[in-house]
């Protein structure tokens, strides 16, 4: 793997997704409600396998003022077939990291223009995430800069009889959706008579702050009503959410409600558990 460094980056450039807009979330209300999905062409170039991740270089300066940007690594959230099932695609699923009168910024009062979905703050001071940034304003037919592909520790199991528990927070749901449109949707993950390789179970726990920040919601229920008896998912909103107790519904609040499946599942050696996104989540599933 890493067969491009960032000495040596390929160029590819974005395509039209027939599946998506690039935007995928609804304003929120919050400065950094967007989250972007952006497909690029790497001419089959870049071959990777569903949960590895590429590096994106942007024209910079970053926080250092180093131009180019140093190397931000994003999770792929596109099968090893790509969205377009051609292997020549990637797809990325990136959080525009925008703060509004923190302790950071990098444009003054007054600097701050719209981006891309049109969310702009001239009256304040701003701080805007280089990389994610760079990639949530490309257009179809700008140029990308790629690294890798890299990462060994996200791979799907060999088995196709085996649980696969996926946890993920906000875009923390890249390296799940190359999963799934591997098991439920791609070609590649169907026999010769139609039916899915997967026999197993995969059951998505999703957090979102907002129920306007859900991603791939129409996915998830197109499997569920495909292949219900192979794929179960559940949402965590926790600003919109409670429990019974009337705990903010996280991913180990919702997890909590199925404890005892949870705990059959954990107890099988068939199953395997996948968890990306905020720091931190670790800790909330002890």
């Amino acid at each position: 793997w890493n067969i491009f460094s960032p000495k040596a980056p390929y160029a590819g450039t974005v395509v039209v997704n027939d599946f998506h807009p690039q935007t995928l979330t609804q304003e929120t209300g919050d400065a950094n409600w967007e989250t972007a999905h952006v497909t690029f062409d790497h001419g089959g170039m870049v071959p990777y396998i569903e949960g590895q991740s590429i590096g994106v270089i942007a024209p910079g300066p970053d926080k250092k003022g180093e131009t180019p940007a140093k190397i931000r690594l994003y999770s792929i959230a596109s099968s090893a077939v790509g969205d377009k099932q051609d292997s020549k695609t990637v797809s990325l699923c990136v959080k525009r990291v925008v703060e509004v009168d923190g302790t950071h910024a990098n444009r003054e009062v007054g600097e701050d223009k719209p981006d891309k979905a049109g969310t702009g703050y001239p009256d304040k001071k701003v701080y805007r995430g280089v990389c994610s940034n760079h990639i949530c304003d490309m257009s179809v037919g700008d140029e990308v800069l790629i690294t890798g592909p890299s990462g060994a520790e996200m791979l799907l199991p060999e088995e196709n009889d085996c649980n696969i528990i996926m946890l993920a927070t906000g875009t923390g749901i890249a390296p799940m959706r190359s999963y799934m449109r591997l098991l439920f949707h791609d070609k590649a993950g169907a026999n010769a008579d139609g039916t899915r390789k997967f026999s197993g179970l995969a059951w998505l726990f999703m957090g979102v702050p907002y129920s306007k920040s859900l991603l791939y919601d129409d996915e998830h229920r197109e499997y569920k009503a495909t292949y219900p008896d192979n794929f179960r998912f559940d949402y965590a909103v926790s600003r919109e959410q409670k429990n019974a107790a009337g705990q903010k519904m996280y991913i180990q609040t919702k997890m909590a409600e199925y404890a005892e499946e949870m705990w059959e599942l954990m107890l099988s050696e068939k199953t395997h558990i996948y968890m990306c996104g905020l720091k931190g989540m670790e800790s909330g599933m002890e």
